[in-house]
């Protein structure tokens, strides 16, 4: 034990005595692997939770055989055999755009964690305009979306994609106006102030058609029952990802679960606080919290039947987006009075 703490010690000293043109590119890298592993572990898990979370509700066991006990390693050998997989690309496709398309669905899930706080010291980048980073980069996934039913030279595909992008862009204007009435209160973009200004109470109490508004917005913006139309099988066959296999089918995959967990955590810091709370640490309440949404969401899409294309369009335009211009003109009336 010695000697390994005496290496450990030695490599904090090599690193910390390199020079400055040196250390922050190193250190801004670590920040990213760390944020990529942390993204890429807890997938695995929320893959695994909802398919035994799913059979809860369903009065089944979900998966058991492959990793006792209650099937832990089912996801490890479904992402084995995904990796492994023969990669098709099918012809007439656009080369560039079909195969471009899955990282950058991935890739706005990867950047939102840039700003998000893990506690009070972990954080990658402390942006004071933070909300609207979020809400600009969240919004990079309609272009790979797009992009992917454009290039993949499928009818199905394009159709699954207009409908994506037309869904997304609807959703993503009552999702940011949701978050106003926070960002009214707090009197701050940067979320470690959000969080800063709840050590009081937290949002959810003074905000709760924002956090209604922001939850059926995200749900639909992430393609979750009961808004799942951008891949209604008996429609779309898949929709936009229809002629992708193996390891890009799975970046698909992988993107959903990713923005489920990035959206999550928004949601985790906007309304609940954060990685604010008593007697636990703060990386320990961050997480909680996080999953506290992840499930919310998990139950009502195995609660909720999936409804009409037109129904959930005027879910969005006649409904959300007037509640969230009546929720920030209410929280100005509530701060002027006060």
């Amino acid at each position: 034990m010695a000697a390994l703490a005496d290496t450990w010690q030695a490599l904090l000293d090599w690193y910390f005595a390199l020079p400055t043109a040196i250390l922050v590119p190193i250190a801004g890298l670590l920040k990213v692997l760390a944020v990529f592993g942390w993204i890429v572990i807890n997938v695995l898990i929320l893959i695994w939770l909802e398919r035994k979370f799913s059979g809860r509700l369903q009065s089944r066991l979900g998966p058991m055989r492959v990793g006792r006990p209650h099937g832990w390693a089912q996801t490890l050998a479904d992402t084995i055999k995904l990796l492994v997989k023969e990669d098709i690309i099918p012809r007439g496709v656009d080369r560039w755009l079909y195969v471009i398309a899955p990282a950058v669905v991935f890739t706005p899930a990867l950047l939102v964690w840039a700003v998000v706080p893990f506690t009070k010291n972990w954080i990658v980048s402390d942006l004071n305009v933070a909300l609207i980073y979020v809400a600009a980069a969240g919004s990079l996934a309609v272009l790979g979306i797009f992009m992917s039913g454009w290039g993949s030279n499928n009818k199905w595909s394009l159709l699954g994609a207009m409908r994506a992008a037309a869904q997304i862009i609807s959703y993503e204007v009552p999702s940011v106006l949701s978050l106003m009435g926070v960002v009214m209160i707090a009197g701050s973009l940067s979320l470690q102030g959000i969080v800063a200004a709840q050590h009081r109470v937290w949002f959810i109490f003074l905000q709760p058609l924002g956090f209604i508004i922001y939850l059926i917005s995200t749900m639909a913006e992430l393609n979750r029952t009961p808004f799942d139309l951008t891949e209604a099988e008996s429609e779309l066959v898949a929709g936009f990802n229809t002629e992708y296999s193996g390891l890009r089918w799975a970046f698909f995959f992988l993107g959903e679960y990713a923005n489920l967990l990035a959206a999550s955590a928004i949601a985790a810091t906007v309304f609940l606080g954060g990685w604010s709370g008593p007697f636990l640490p703060g990386i320990v309440w961050f997480v909680l919290k996080t999953y506290f949404f992840v499930i919310l969401i998990m139950w009502i899409k195995w609660t909720m039947p999936r409804i009409r294309i037109d129904q959930m369009m005027e879910v969005g335009w006649k409904f959300l987006i007037p509640a969230a211009l009546v929720n920030i003109a209410i929280t100005g009336l509530v701060l002027l009075v006060v």
